[in-house]
């Protein structure tokens, strides 16, 4: 079935929706290992069945970019955890003392290893992509969020177009959303005649990309009108581990110039990320995910202003504080050796979350309705 087929036959539709995170995309990466083996085996399928089989939309930001479309070229799980065990180290080459006024890290090693995984000439129109894809990335130069998927329906992907998105090389789409600021510089794309500079789509609301992703798959300028319904789509949500940081001791005498600098920044993304969160649960019909917070509980079976809902939600996600860790069993771990995008040295502990997290939340019962 051509992608083209695919989007336009009637039928359930499944989207899946990826975190940022950095290198914690190892917690994201053993939740659909875990998702991958049920299906396996509830599908009755061999080792030849991956993700792109089930999902036909797959959405990420950063870290979940490079995941998501790696899962869009039809790579099992066990093969993007090879690729973050093998090269996660490598990617963060730290930058010359001189560049580190700028940014952290260089881009030459995370650059070549997306060449590797995705090819230097496959572009976001190739015919290797088995679902539809969307990669979210900040467009510095016109200060506005650019989630952008393959939909051969979309406005600026038509191919008469001089500047047609499919032209896109899906390495550098992908390198685009990971560009996190102070972390790795910025990636300039040329698109025709014009050219941007994009940074992390980790900076916009999108850093969970799961509403969005279920407002393109329906709404009418997107021209793709798949059905709404708790029966007609699946979206599952995963995360990369949230780092709430409560301080009862602070001061306001503490809260100068670079105390905002360095809190606010974290302080928008983790606000942005339970907005979608929250407005999946009110829209969908919920059947996994933590409590939000303390006055609005998880939302399991609780009403909204849509009735019937307008999809099936599932979210995962850890939270990377000692009470979160302890409830996995992980008190073990440090939750400030696993707070950090860029805990490179961390990843048998990350992995060790993601693999609690999987055994203990992700339920075969809960994708029933689409299988």
């Amino acid at each position: 079935m051509t992608l083209l087929e695919r989007i336009t036959a009637t039928g359930p539709k499944r989207i899946l929706a990826l975190d940022g995170g950095g290198i914690r995309g190892i917690v994201t990466i053993e939740i659909l290992a875990r998702i991958e083996s049920l299906l396996r085996e509830k599908l009755g399928r061999r080792d030849d069945f991956v993700l792109a089989d089930y999902f036909d939309f797959i959405a990420g930001t950063s870290t979940g970019a490079i995941i998501g479309t790696a899962l869009s070229l039809g790579m099992s799980v066990s093969d993007i955890r090879s690729f973050y065990l093998d090269t996660g180290r490598q990617m963060f080459e730290q930058a010359s003392v001189l560049r580190r006024f700028r940014y952290k890290y260089e881009d030459r090693q995370l650059s070549q290893k997306l060449h590797e995984v995705f090819g230097a000439e496959t572009t976001l129109g190739s015919d290797r992509i088995k679902t539809l894809v969307m990669a979210v990335m900040r467009n510095a130069t016109t200060d506005s969020p650019w989630p952008v998927t393959n939909n051969p329906f979309a406005k600026y992907n038509q191919r008469d177009l001089p500047d047609c998105n499919l032209n896109i090389p899906l390495w550098q789409l992908v390198r685009a959303s990971t560009a996190a600021p102070c972390f790795f510089p910025p990636e300039v794309v040329r698109m025709g005649a014009e050219k941007f500079i994009f940074i992390d789509g980790a900076l916009t609301t999108y850093n969970n990309p799961a509403f969005q992703a279920f407002l393109m798959a329906t709404v009418e300028p997107y021209n793709l009108n798949w059905p709404a319904g708790e029966d007609q789509i699946l979206l599952v949500s995963i995360g990369t581990g949230t780092n709430p940081k409560a301080n009862a001791d602070l001061q306001p005498s503490e809260m100068n110039i670079l105390y905002h600098s360095a809190s606010l920044p974290l302080a928008l993304m983790f606000a942005a990320l339970n907005e979608q969160d929250f407005l999946c649960r009110v829209f969908g019909k919920c059947l996994a995910g933590d409590p939000l917070d303390s006055e609005i509980g998880d939302l399991i079976g609780k009403q909204g202003p849509a009735n019937p809902k307008l999809f099936t939600y599932l979210r995962y996600n850890a939270e990377l504080t000692c009470k979160g860790l302890t409830e996995l069993g992980l008190a073990c771990i440090q939750p400030e050796a696993v707070q950090k995008i860029d805990s490179v040295e961390n990843l048998d502990d990350l992995q060790r979350i993601g693999q609690a997290v999987a055994q203990q939340k992700v339920k075969i019962e809960d994708f029933a309705a689409f299988v």
